[in-house]
């Protein structure tokens, strides 16, 4: 087995799957080569690297690969103006130097359609591999991947298995190469970043098992993160909240009108729309409520959605007003309501022949009331609490969240999403709001990968 980590000391043995492998003895002045795969922005990159340098290694990146135009200007703009390679799948791996370890947050668009169709059988049309590819030719020492939570259980057949059928094959896959391997999902809040966002996170080596528990929690709040005497916004929306609540009333608040609780905020609560009086307010809160219990899909006939319009003689059986089907037009016509028939899921043949479902209108049904539910046209759908921390953050999301700053309301800045992701501030992103949001939201939080990476040099022994 080639090893290319030139100063170590080689000994023989056999790991706990059985595989004979080369255990490795650095030396406190070892390179440490990798390659950086799935790129983006180089987050994995930089918690990697920190780990090294923090135990007086040097880390080398020797191949990097990315596809997205403004992934690579911001990677290139931080690491430095090298090459950095396009589509790995058009990489001959005989191109690609050798190396100690492999990163990559690999992409897993794939597994849904292998896993509904034939179950995941093997890796074969998935971006995974990739990864094993280079790994069964390259033979590094080890890596680090990192995905979503949600492949722990994807294609999951059998309730009573610890993992799903995708994960049970790629960590099957992984270990017959020779490798131990260990994952575990890990938060980010726990990890000194005011955000909730979990991640698996896969881990092997030759010859040494990775213990993923028990790492130092480190705790932040927003309030930590947050600039002041930025410029705030003045909108319908901003100026309608602000009529209605001081501005610490708005710590923590959703703007929405699809659901209810203590800690949302709908359009009829500040008039948005337009003004309405008391009754038509309670009509709302308890048309928003009623219209998801399932027995109104059985007395319809429908399959049940969630949201359903109902009739004047429908309403009327939990909200009683002698004037209902004024109130309720009235409302339709400032927009907090509409008139519509009610909508079921069918199965339509789309062009290249697959099936699809979509939502139709079953005309021959009566037309109800429902929620304006949709696609609003605000500014920001969440007000985050400074004292607590921010949700998950992807793309779509970092757009429509807004902070209180001093007397006023506006968007998170660039830094401070950095900040939450864990990059410093002199990570420069030289993007607009909407590119530099949609590549933080899709980032590896580099503080996790720095802990694992500090754990694996650790754990290899150098002195």
């Amino acid at each position: 087995m080639q090893q290319t980590l030139q100063t170590f000391a080689k000994t023989e043995k056999t790991n706990k799957n059985g595989f004979t492998v080369i255990s490795n003895m650095p030396t406190k002045t070892s390179d440490l080569k990798f390659i950086d795969l799935f790129a983006g922005i180089g987050g994995t990159r930089l918690g990697f690297e920190n780990a090294c340098k923090k135990n007086s290694i040097t880390p080398k990146c020797v191949f990097s690969s990315e596809i997205k135009p403004t992934a690579i200007k911001v990677y290139k703009s931080y690491f430095g103006d090298h090459q950095i390679h396009g589509d790995i799948t058009q990489i001959n791996t005989k191109n690609i130097p050798d190396f100690d370890f492999l990163l990559a947050g690999f992409p897993c668009q794939a597994f849904s359609s292998a896993g509904k169709r034939q179950g995941f059988l093997d890796t074969r049309g998935t971006l995974f591999f990739e990864v094993e590819r280079i790994l069964r030719e390259k033979n590094p020492t080890g890596f680090i991947l990192e995905n979503v939570e949600g492949l722990v259980n994807h294609d999951k057949i059998d309730k009573s298995k610890k993992n799903g059928r995708t994960l049970e094959t790629i960590l099957g896959t992984l270990n017959n190469m020779g490798y131990i391997t260990n994952y575990k999902i890990l938060n980010t809040k726990n990890f000194g970043l005011a955000q909730n966002r979990k991640r698996i996170f896969i881990v092997g080596l030759k010859d040494k098992n990775i213990n993923l528990d028990d790492f130092q929690k480190k705790k932040s709040a927003l309030k930590d993160i947050l600039e002041n005497g930025l410029p705030t916004i003045e909108s319908k929306l901003t100026k309608a909240l602000l009529n209605y609540y001081n501005i610490e009333q708005l710590q923590g608040k959703a703007i929405k009108d699809k659901r209810g609780g203590k800690d949302n905020i709908h359009s009829w609560d500040i008039a948005l729309k337009g003004k309405i009086t008391d009754e038509q307010k309670n009509l709302l809160n308890a048309l928003l409520k009623e219209r998801r219990k399932k027995h109104w899909a059985e007395k319809k006939g429908i399959k049940w959605m969630d949201g359903m319009p109902l009739t004047v003689s429908e309403i009327s059986t939990f909200f009683n007003s002698k004037n209902l089907i004024n109130l309720l037009d009235d409302l339709v016509k400032k927009g907090y309501l509409k008139h519509e028939h009610p909508k079921e899921l069918v199965s339509k043949t789309i062009a290249n022949g697959n099936n699809v479902l979509v939502r139709e209108y079953r005309q021959e049904k009566e037309k109800g009331y429902n929620i304006v539910a949709g696609k609003l046209s605000f500014e920001f759908s969440k007000i985050l609490d400074s004292e607590s921390i921010a949700p998950t953050l992807v793309a779509t999301d970092l757009s429509k969240l807004a902070v209180t700053d001093n007397s006023g309301l506006r968007k998170l800045s660039i830094t401070e999403a950095k900040r939450l992701f864990g990059f410093p501030d002199d990570f420069n992103i030289e993007l607009n709001e909407s590119d530099a949001f949609d590549l933080l939201g899709n980032t590896v939080a580099p503080p996790i990968i720095e802990a694992i990476q500090d754990r694996i040099i650790k754990e290899l022994g150098f002195k």
